[in-house]
């Protein structure tokens, strides 16, 4: 790529978030390319300063000062690097401004409809709607909704190729009449993707080519059986940066800065969960926990096949500030409170969530505070962990042929691809997470949320550079790769749950550890128990776990499992609390208790609550 040096010693990156602009720089030394220094600032895209870049500049200088080399000519960052000043590339992600808004179309919901939608949401798009032929509103409907949201883009989609031309040419005349604005101003032209039955192409370039910015490109949904999202997503970062960011405030300054497009922040971070799922051939589940918004990712393999499928999805109104009131009403009081482990007033509760709400930036002040905010974020995870599997599935209308050999084994079309026992790594992200004081509560966060079945490894990003090492590895994964190993993943260490009903203090499961060293050790784990194996953060330990007649680690009832894992900081959990179902007492003392001997159990908290 143009611009780029063919021999790169620094590297700085930067993501403009909605609220905190960070920056990172990386340098190659002798083991390699490592993290540097990190600074951050206020994003400046808003009033009164109204410029991206102001913020980027105040990021760069506290590096400056850091790393105490100059990286900055004026109010430019200088590239390439001569002698001990300024850096050979500099790249960007942004979430700034409210991100990349979408609103998708399709012929049916439930089919193409669904289909734009993932190709959306991995491209780091914000879905504000999926508008369909069948989704049960009326045409004037359809039209004050499209001229009220204001979306920064839409994707029209609809029909296989070869199909009906007349459904799609309904929906694109929909569009004509409702001659929506987009977002960020009325002075341009409202992209628009079209990407449905290519003999459609003409009829809607009649309906939208003088209205709007239009770009056709290869149908999504080619045949019923087959998706192919590709120059859709591609399509969506093209628009996103000629369109949406070079009206955004300072961005075509900060678009010159850098010889990579700018990527959205969430689209980054997909790409980053991609690459471990390919190189390590696992099945990776990501999270980011936002102050508004909550993105989950995943990779998992198509039942049936030796193909796997990315899917992203966003939260856009479950956060851990802005939005934790919405935790608060989709989750409900008692759902918060079960992972609380002492009596809490529910006014109290709702106080403490509006206070939050109102006051943002503000950190727990007490071990009670934190606690009550790790009991939200669960809730907060759990529910888009929810809303992820419904969207991540196969494809629906798809049809399959089957005879009783594999009816009993073979997904049903449109059933959730999300299978926990396939799942190797769970990573999370967030200020919640990445923060927590204590490396464990990270690890029982994301296990009380997700509650992984069998054998999974479970890591957090260190001070959340993800979105930065994403863009970097479209154009020197090297350098993003060590980075990530090395200075942002942190390995919190492996779960072992087995699955199957039980009753407390039943014999559930037997592991015996063997270290790299040659040393092996047995630990035992019974029903309703977590037993920790604290980690040395060393090499991987060889682990066989044999779990009790009635349960399964992933290699069927009673049968053993063989399996590598990664120790971590925190250590082997073996968590015996039973998988369909998990389940904590109804009754508030005895919840209590069980909750504080989990905390005691993984050192949690340093006194008991």
């Amino acid at each position: 790529m143009s611009g780029i040096p063919a021999d790169i010693r620094s590297i700085l990156a930067t993501d403009c978030g909605s609220t905190t602009t960070k920056a990172i720089l990386i340098e190659r030394g002798p083991d390699g390319y490592r993290l540097r220094v990190r600074g951050e600032a206020p994003t400046t895209v808003e009033a009164p300063f109204e410029d991206v870049t102001r913020g980027v500049l105040n990021a760069v200088r506290e590096v400056e000062e850091l790393c105490g080399r100059k990286l900055l000519d004026g109010d430019r960052i200088r590239t390439p690097q001569v002698g001990d000043e300024g850096v050979d590339l500099y790249v960007s992600t942004s979430s700034a401004g409210g991100g990349l808004q979408m609103m998708v179309t399709g012929l049916v919901k439930q089919m193409t409809g669904e289909s734009a939608q993932r190709a959306a949401l991995g491209a780091g798009a914000i879905v504000m709607d999926v508008m369909a032929l069948n989704d049960g509103r009326r045409p004037h409907e359809k039209i004050q909704l499209l001229r009220q949201l204001r979306p920064d883009m839409i994707l029209l989609s609809g029909g296989t190729d070869g199909g009906d031309v007349k459904r799609v040419a309904e929906m694109a005349e929909l569009l004509a009449a409702a001659d929506p604005k987009a977002r960020l101003g009325a002075g341009y032209e409202l992209p628009v993707i079209y990407a449905g039955n290519r003999d459609a192409a003409e009829v809607v370039r009649g309906s939208l080519g003088e209205r709007t910015a239009l770009k056709t490109v290869a149908n999504l949904r080619p045949q019923a059986e087959r998706e192919h999202l590709g120059p859709a997503r591609d399509a969506i970062h093209d628009l996103f940066m000629e369109h949406v960011m070079a009206h955004a405030p300072g961005y075509k300054k900060l678009m010159t800065w850098s010889p990579v497009p700018i990527m959205p922040t969430p689209g980054a971070v997909g790409l980053i969960i991609e690459k471990i799922a390919k190189r390590d051939r696992m099945a990776v589940l990501g999270v980011d926990i936002g102050g508004a918004t909550t993105d989950v990712f995943s990779v998992f393999r198509v039942p049936g096949t030796e193909e796997t499928m990315f899917n992203r999805t966003v939260s856009a109104n479950l956060g851990m500030s802005y939005s934790i009131s919405n935790v608060m009403a989709e989750a409900g009081l008692t759902n918060i409170l079960r992972w609380v482990p002492f009596p809490v007033n529910e006014l109290d509760l709702r106080n403490r969530i509006k206070n939050k709400m109102i006051r943002p930036t503000s950190i727990p002040q007490t071990l009670e505070d934190l606690v009550i905010e790790q009991a939200i974020c669960r809730e907060a995870l759990r529910l888009s962990f929810v809303q992820h599997r419904a969207l991540a599935v196969g494809l629906k209308g798809k049809q399959q042929a089957r005879d009783i050999s594999d009816a009993m084994s073979q997904t049903a079309s449109g059933e959730s691809l999300v299978n926990l026992v396939d799942l190797g790594l769970v990573v999370g992200s967030g200020g919640v997470l990445s923060h927590a004081p204590r490396r464990a509560q990270s690890l029982l966060m994301m296990l009380d949320a997700f509650l992984p079945e069998g054998v999974t490894e479970l890591a957090v990003d260190s001070i959340f550079m993800t979105p930065q090492l994403g863009v970097l590895s479209t154009v020197h994964e090297q350098a993003a790769t060590e980075v990530f190993e090395r200075d942002c993943l942190i390995v919190l260490g492996a779960c072992v749950a087995p699955i199957g009903p039980g009753k407390p203090g039943q014999p559930c499961v037997t592991v015996e550890v063997k270290t790299a060293s040659g040393s092996t050790a047995t630990h035992r784990a019974a029903y309703g128990d977590l037993v920790l194996v604290p980690g040395d953060g060393g090499e991987r330990w060889t682990l066989t776990v044999t779990p009790e007649r009635g349960f399964d680690v992933g290699a069927g009832r009673g049968k053993p499992l063989v399996r590598d894992v990664r120790p971590g900081v925190v250590g082997l959990v073996l968590d015996a609390r039973g998988r369909q179902p998990f389940a904590l007492p109804a009754d508030d003392a005895a919840r209590i208790d069980r909750l504080r001997a989990w905390n005691r159990a993984l050192a949690l908290y340093p006194k008991e609550l």
